[in-house]
């Protein structure tokens, strides 16, 4: 099990990915400002290359379509089930990019 964390400042914010891997799991928390829960979702990962897994948002009504895009993306880059937390104050589109960015930086620190 290891802990992984990435960040970025914009416009005065500081946006953050704290990631916990797992041997069979990923748990991402995406958030500006304060750790926060926020909208969850998760994925798990396709069973051939290129192959989207099964997704699904759990709880929250914000960032549905972001939260789950970013639960896929966990999962198929850690090849892992993937439990995701989105909680931001950005568009639903800027949050989808500066957060897929920043699991991209987790994963290759």
């Amino acid at each position: 099990m290891s802990l992984h964390e990435a960040s970025v400042e914009r416009e005065g914010r500081v946006h953050k990915v704290n990631l916990l891997q797992m041997d069979n799991a990923i748990l991402a928390f995406c958030y500006e400002g304060q750790m926060k829960i926020g909208t969850l979702a998760v994925s798990t990962p396709g069973l051939t290359e290129g192959v989207v897994g099964t997704s699904s948002v759990l709880l929250g009504g914000k960032y549905l379509i972001a939260a789950r895009a970013l639960a896929e993306r966990s999962a198929a880059i850690f090849k892992k089930m993937s439990l995701v937390s989105l909680n931001t104050t950005l568009s639903e589109g800027e949050a989808l990019r500066t957060y897929a960015g920043l699991l991209d930086k987790v994963k290759n620190p």
